[in-house]
């Protein structure tokens, strides 16, 4: 028999029998009863006062959904409703209102990737869906083509019902050929047509033979899914009788009252927050809701959740807490003035007892828990609440905590691998209980007391359950077992790491990310020394801003891996060396750095030789990788030559390998070349003189303009000619692509300026409108420039702050200014940042004209429409948003499958917007028609940079991280032709009249001329 801990038991004699009687929306209506007038919830969008319903608002909404729902929806059977929304005032009254119907909910991420919200909803075989009302295009977009919806509106309610007819779809195909952990892929379900009619016989056998039927009429409370980090998500179906007795324990535990205010922190999609909101709501508490973005930005989180809310019960994963950073925490979420009653953590490993100590003000009296479950056994499993002298200051020792004890009705059982019970030792977690159970994906029966797997390892001891890791952080390295887990657990307990995470690299390297507090972290590998083991000591450090994080609030481990991914082709691109002077400088850094040397030590000598300088094999192994890292190519014989031979030798065996020749060295550094174009102008490599240029003219009614956007790309849409006839397009194409490749070789004189105001308010002509560009701190192009232009530099730079703007977080974006034509316009300045936010500054006063969040990090830098009335920007959601340049409104939404970071191009005649995506596709989109004209894949690799578009010739040209340029007709979206650089291209490309150029990581800037012939390359 396995070893058992017994599942924990109310006080209350009635609380078990009492609990399987009750859902979720009888206790929530339980409590409104007694507490109609108190808050019940509270939304606060951190810009504007916030908004209240209380008890009663909250539960007469949700009747008017139910009833709408009830007439409408065919609610025989199982029956589930999906939920398409984010978090707002709304969200309790619309569960709430599902739930009433009966039915189960089943929330969808707008920002989640269609094809896994589209994979979801077939899986489950969802025939409705509450979409939130602004949302509408979004879901229609994002779902196009997989199946056909008839909709109907709610009058209040905020929410428009569709109702669903599928195509004949594979779902499974959709995740792109995912498979489960067996290897094995999915079968699509059918469960849901098997339904029995005879009802209350069913509930009769199956309570006689033991066993749970998900077809049994109105038990499911709400469908959920995992992750899918260890293959295809697993569709979860969670009955009343397996969250109810969570609920009502941590109520119990957490001594909610009717004067508590909780914060909901997590996603809809994640399980606790079915915690959040029930704890809440069947206690007559209140709840506060903000927007996600918010939850990005730790000052005004901090500042609503502490300040203006005084929210006194906190329920979060350790990362959501790591991202107010030590000191916000110290200061605020954990003074001795806190509001904060109880901290409850759990979805990943719980902090290092001395780091949660160091977050703690001495006189703080928080009750800190430690949670524990899998979503398969929704939510919570196990409870632990921290001692205080534990937490004491004065104590500097350091244990693990435990899970703690199961919660009501539920069991936890630790097992060997042979399944054998575990009494003291290490083994695997199972969890279940007679009634906590769920269905997974195509259960339709169930047996009572069933136990799930968790994939996660503890160390029992002294009848205490210690968490290890999950299955899949134990690797294997240099012939012993480490848990990668315990590698982050010793590094989060240096003083000068704000946060970490550790991730096994492509199964070969260990990489450390460190969110750094001050600039000793790069010491963070030689302080691991002195904790871990030789074997344990990670390959690589690597500093970072910020630790991404999935939208369930847990550390998102591919994309730190798409982090390094980077981190290595950069620093490839950075580390080439330029000759052998430099190879023994970096070869003596290699060398000082893995031996612990100070920085300031003498040379190494010639004759040192590695192992007996303090290397080891280990550190032997990392020698010779960050060697061949610093070439970029493999060494053959190396490791051998480290281990036996001097540094002189290493020295010599490298040389030869990457720099066979001498004279090579010479002539890479002398090597120059001119190309002649036909328009008379030559480049050098250092500056392009160009003989004449005028303004490209656009088509009628448009706003006169200036935009600069990146690159010092200058777009002018001046005067209402031209554009209309054919003839001109390729006159005026030719006249723009001089002006754009010409800007940024011209140079103001004076750097220190006045903005001199006409208060004619008429428009002005291409000249007065470049002036007004100049007054206002971008560059004229009015003029061709004289060979003194070129040559003459100011005799001070001057530079002054004239404003800033609070992007909330890191700004990569490039940002975009438009000059209007007349004086009743402002000159405004579009920018997004990684906190989802893009705004509208006026770039004279650095007012904020408006402010927009989006619904994921922005890097894409903001193009101009033909128009003049919207700004296109891409967003790492993989959307592509039209605002109006006005007032940030949304005009339209586009998806695509995957981040976009690229940059937009218009098209000057025809007005279509191109835009690449990581999902290896360019996209052609009509912003007027709102319709995409078309998209081709790129053939490998993500694009990354910003298409450049040609007028004459008329090609639209595309590079991406696999290599690859591509020439693509812009009104068709067909290839011309491409052509392989062999490494991945950040850069974008640029052209002359007779050549399109692009720069490479491998150190070159290739160039081909339009018809896709390749000219000798550049070297950088």
């Amino acid at each position: 028999m396995a070893s058992r801990w017994r599942p924990w038991r109310a006080a209350s004699a009635g609380t078990e029998d009492y609990a399987p009687k009750m859902t979720l929306q009888e206790m929530v209506h339980q409590a409104a009863s007694l507490y109609s007038d108190r808050k019940a919830v509270c939304f606060d969008e951190c810009n504007k006062p916030p908004i209240f319903y209380t008890y009663k608002e909250v539960v007469s909404l949700a009747t008017e959904l139910t009833v709408f729902l009830q007439h409408y929806c065919d609610h025989r059977g199982t029956f589930e409703i999906g939920l398409y929304c984010y978090p707002g005032i709304n969200l309790p009254s619309w569960i709430l209102g599902i739930l009433q119907v009966p039915a189960a909910y089943s929330p969808l991420d707008p920002d989640a990737p269609p094809v896994l919200s589209t994979y979801f909803m077939k899986k489950c075989n969802l025939q409705y869906i509450l979409v939130e009302n602004d949302k509408i295009n979004k879901f229609k977009i994002s779902h196009a083509g997989w199946f056909y919806q008839s909709s109907f509106a709610i009058d209040h309610v905020g929410l428009t019902l569709f109702q669903i007819n599928w195509n004949d779809v594979d779902v499974n195909l959709l995740l792109d050929g995912a498979e489960d952990k067996t290897g094995i892929s999915k079968a699509t379900s059918n469960w849901e047509t098997d339904y029995v009619a005879d009802l209350d016989q069913l509930k009769a056998k199956t309570s006689q033979r033991g066993y749970m039927d998900v077809r049994q009429q109105h038990s499911l409370a709400y469908i959920l899914h995992t992750s899918g980090t260890t293959g295809i998500p697993k569709i979860v179906r969670v009955p009343h009788t397996c969250i109810v007795p969570n609920i009502l324990h941590l109520q119990s535990l957490f001594k909610i009252t009717p004067d508590d205010m909780l914060f909901m922190a997590s996603p809809l999609t994640f399980d606790p927050s079915v915690v959040e909101l029930f704890v809440s709501l069947i206690s007559g508490a209140s709840l506060l809701i903000v927007p996600n973005p918010i939850k990005m930005m730790p000052l005004k989180l901090s500042a609503a959740l502490f300040h203006r809310h005084r929210v006194t019960v906190l329920q979060a994963t350790p990362t959501f807490l790591r991202r107010f950073g030590a000191q916000l925490i110290k200061s605020t979420v954990l003074s001795a003035s806190t509001s904060l009653r109880v901290l409850a953590l759990g979805g990943e490993a719980f902090p290092a007892l001395n780091v949660l100590r160091s977050w703690k003000s001495r006189e703080n009296k928080t009750h800190v828990f430690n949670l524990y479950g899998i979503t398969e056994v929704s939510s919570w499993a196990t409870c632990y609440r921290v001692p205080e002298e534990v937490l004491s200051s004065d104590l500097r020792f350091d244990s693990p905590v435990p899970l703690g004890s199961p919660l009501l009705g539920t069991t936890v059982e630790v097992r060997d691998v042979t399944g054998s019970a575990v009494l003291d030792g290490e083994g695997q977690v199972f969890i279940g209980g007679k009634e906590r159970i769920c269905f997974l994906d195509d259960e339709v029966i169930v047996p009572l007391n069933t136990m799930r797997e968790t994939g996660d390892f503890v160390r029992v001891k002294d009848a205490e359950m210690f968490f290890l890791g999950r299955k899949d952080s134990q690797i294997k390295r240099h012939g012993k077992r480490l848990n990668i887990e315990c590698v982050q657990q010793a590094a989060e307990r240096l003083c000068h790491v704000e946060a970490c995470a550790v991730t096994w690299y492509q199964q070969e390297k260990l990489i450390l990310f460190v969110v750094p507090k001050d600039n000793l972290a790069r010491d963070t590998l030689k302080e691991l020394q002195k904790h871990l083991p030789t074997y344990a000591i990670p390959d690589e450090l690597v500093l970072i801003e910020t630790l991404p994080f999935t939208l369930h609030g847990k550390i998102d481990v591919s994309e730190l891996s798409k982090i390094y991914s980077n981190h290595l082709n950069f620093r490839r691109h950075d580390s080439k060396l330029s000759g052998a002077e430099e190879l023994w400088e970096r070869l003596q850094y290699l060398w000082k750095s893995l031996l612990n040397l100070p920085d300031d030590s003498p040379s190494i000598s010639k004759d040192s030789l590695f192992l007996y300088s303090g290397g080891d094999s280990l550190k032997s192994l990392r020698f010779h990788d960050e060697i061949e890292n610093l070439t970029g190519k493999a060494i053959p014989g190396l490791l051998e030559i480290i281990l036996s031979s001097s540094i002189a030798q290493v020295y010599q065996h490298v040389l030869k390998a990457v720099f066979p020749s001498e004279d090579q060295i010479m002539d890479r550094n002398t090597v120059k070349r001119t190309l002649t174009e036909s328009s008379g102008g030559e480049f050098h490599g250092e500056h392009t003189k160009q003989k004449s240029r005028r303004y490209f003219n656009a088509a009628a009614g448009l706003v006169a303009f200036i935009a600069l956007n990146r690159g010092n790309r200058m777009l002018s849409m001046t005067s209402p000619e031209s554009l209309m006839n054919p003839y001109n397009v390729g006159q005026a194409g030719k006249k723009l692509r001089q002006q754009a490749s010409y800007s940024s070789a011209v140079t103001s004189n004076t750097m220190k300026y006045e903005v001199t105001e006409n208060k004619s308010g008429k428009s002005r002509s291409s000249p007065e409108i470049a002036r007004k560009a100049n007054e206002t701190g971008t560059h004229s192009v009015e003029q061709a420039p004289s060979e003194e232009t070129f040559l003459k530099m100011p005799e001070k730079l001057i530079l002054h702050v004239r404003w800033k703007s609070n992007m909330g977080k890191c700004v990569d974006a490039s940002p975009l200014v438009i000059i209007p034509a007349t004086d009743d316009l402002s000159a405004t300045v579009y920018v997004g940042s990684h906190s989802h936010t893009m705004q509208a500054i006026d770039l004279c006063s650095g007012k904020i004209k408006w402010e927009r969040i989006l619904g994921d990090r922005i890097e894409s830098s903001a193009c101009v429409s033909k128009c003049g009335n919207f700004i296109i920007v891409g967003c790492y959601n993989g959307l592509v948003y039209v605002l109006r340049s006005q007032n940030g409104e949304i005009h339209c939404i586009f998806t695509t499958e995957d981040a976009v970071k690229s940059s937009a191009v218009v098209h000057p005649s025809t007005g279509l917007v191109y835009i690449g995506s990581h999902d290896q596709h360019i996209y052609a989109l009509d912003i007027y028609k709102e319709e995409r004209v078309w998209k081709l894949h790129c053939e490998g690799g993500a694009v990354f940079s910003s298409p450049y578009l040609s007028i004459l010739p008329d090609h639209l040209y595309v590079a991406t991280l696999g290599g690859l340029l591509l020439a693509v007709n812009p009104d068709t979206g067909n290839k011309i032709w491409k052509s392989s650089c062999g490494k991945p291209l950040f850069s974008s490309p640029h052209c002359s009249e007779q050549y399109v150029c692009i720069g490479c990581v491998d150190g070159n800037v290739h160039c081909f001329s339009h018809s896709g012939e390749k000219v000798e390359p550049i070297s950088a």
